[in-house]
């Protein structure tokens, strides 16, 4: 199998499904004849033609609009937004359109489009090109989300995301794009290539939404992670020298709970990661879930490492992104509550 890095993995998801089903088109901001502003659609308008992969004006609201009709006329749109700042003039069409569809025409009509946006910090985009906004789509019922941490991974779920007959919002963490990130931001980059989960086939391939990866087992914490922060926690628990079990969610919504309380009722600790802001971050709701399945197994309180409430700051990029150092502490004090 070819070593892929996360965007070559994407670009080859997109052009599988291209390939396999005539209705699906892949259209957004820059896409077409450019590839997308991190040239995840390379060379695919070249190859399907301008009909089925093609450029859209800079207008979230029109470009989620188009694809909702699309869906509802049996098409499989998948439109990247080019950065998951700029995805709040669309939330009007996703939350009252593309989730309600299939519920308000009772099952006569569905909205099975996918919306790519790369989403997250770590590359001193600012407080504009930096942000983490899943927790507003895992409010919405009708809306699932998807958040890859592996070249394999973001292959194989965004193929079950493109064949869902439901609108899937699907985050992808930029600062992993070209190689896996470890929060230690004074460490030379190391490239997909040299990691396991670059081996990604060439053909078709699926991951089921709402099924999670253990990726490190482990006795003694849990630690709940999504996208780039997967990473950051298994460079904490080497850190802390904590047997942490590390989950890679995957999927938010739908939510794979079986694995999550099979690991807390196992190890009695739980730390939540991710780099979203804390008040109304997904980590509440996994805490509360947590508490809720668990209760009578914790023997600590469930620990959340965050970004800060404050826009994403460019000077404090570091001291904002919840490194090793950061998730470690909150490993350590896990283990002597």
């Amino acid at each position: 199998m070819p070593a892929m890095n996360m965007i070559q993995a994407l670009r080859s998801a997109m052009d599988v499904m291209l390939e396999r089903d005539p209705d699906v088109l892949v259209f957004g901001e820059d896409v077409g004849f450019f590839g997308g502003v991190f040239r995840c659609t390379e060379g695919l308008q070249k190859k399907y033609g301008k009909r089925r992969v093609f450029d859209a004006p800079i207008a979230e609201a029109g470009i989620v609009a188009t694809a909702v009709g699309m869906g509802a006329y049996g098409l499989r749109p998948v439109v990247e937004i080019q950065f998951a700042d700029y995805i709040y003039p669309a939330t009007d069409q996703l939350i009252s359109e593309a989730a309600r569809l299939r519920y308000r025409s009772a099952g006569d009509f569905t909205a099975p489009l996918t919306v790519r946006s790369p989403y997250g910090g770590g590359i001193f985009g600012g407080q504009t090109h930096s942000q983490s906004p899943e927790a507003i789509f895992t409010h919405v019922a009708g809306l699932k989300t998807v958040i890859p941490s592996t070249p394999y991974d973001a292959k194989g779920l965004l193929i079950a995301a493109i064949e869902d007959d439901d609108p899937v919002i699907f985050f992808e963490p930029k600062r992993i794009y070209n190689g896996p990130f470890d929060g230690h931001h004074d460490r030379p980059v190391t490239p997909w290539a040299k990691h396991p989960a670059s081996e990604v086939p060439e053909g078709y391939y699926s991951i089921p939404l709402g099924k999670a990866a253990i990726v490190r087992p482990g006795e003694a914490v849990t630690v709940l992670a999504y996208g780039t922060m997967v990473h950051v926690a298994l460079a904490s628990a080497e850190l802390a020298e904590v047997d942490a079990e590390v989950i890679d969610l995957r999927t938010l919504n739908p939510l794979d709970i079986e694995t999550i309380v099979a690991s807390v009722k196992k190890t009695g600790r739980c730390v939540i990661v991710h780099e979203a802001t804390r008040t109304g971050g997904f980590g509440g709701e996994l805490s509360a879930l947590v508490q809720e399945h668990c209760f009578h197994h914790l023997e600590a309180p469930v620990a959340r490492v965050t970004g800060w409430d404050t826009p994403y700051p460019h000077a404090f990029e570091w001291e904002y992104f919840p490194g090793p150092k950061r998730v470690a502490e909150a490993l350590r004090q896990a283990m002597e509550a």
